[in-house]
């Protein structure tokens, strides 16, 4: 089983990328109603809802999603460098592959394109690459 945390901050953005990952993982034999999701408020909250799936049994991996999107100070900065560390700590921590789905975008028009638009959708991208780090 694979777990999905998502953020629902700027959730036109993570909702889609969840459903670029809940297809993915579909398409992979993991049928979106065994795979647990679990929503938290922004991408601050991501790394705590991530270890809760890591640390259940029948869990092998899970799947990160998210959207920072630059704003007039620096706050992106510190949140996307505490996220990005505690979800890869926790990865090498529990031997689990972790994907890294949290957008880091400086523009709204960055975010849209990558959660589906002209650059793909990086809920797929993450999901997949979580299915190729199985072992």
């Amino acid at each position: 089983m694979i777990g999905i945390t998502v953020a629902q901050y700027n959730s036109n953005i993570t909702d889609r990328l969840l459903e670029g990952a809940l297809k993915t993982l579909s398409e992979a034999g993991y049928a979106k109603e065994l795979v647990p999701v679990i929503h938290v408020p922004g991408a601050w909250e991501l790394a705590l809802a991530a270890r809760r799936l890591a640390a259940r049994p029948d869990i092998r991996g899970v799947v990160a999603l998210g959207a920072v999107i630059r704003g007039e100070t620096t706050h992106d900065q510190h949140i996307n460098r505490a996220v990005s560390n505690a979800l890869m700590d926790l990865m090498m921590e529990t031997l689990k592959p972790i994907g890294f789905g949290l957008l880091t975008c400086n523009t709204l028009e960055q975010a849209i394109h990558r959660a589906g638009g002209n650059v793909g959708n990086k809920g797929c991208e993450t999901a997949e690459a979580v299915l190729a780090m199985l072992v």
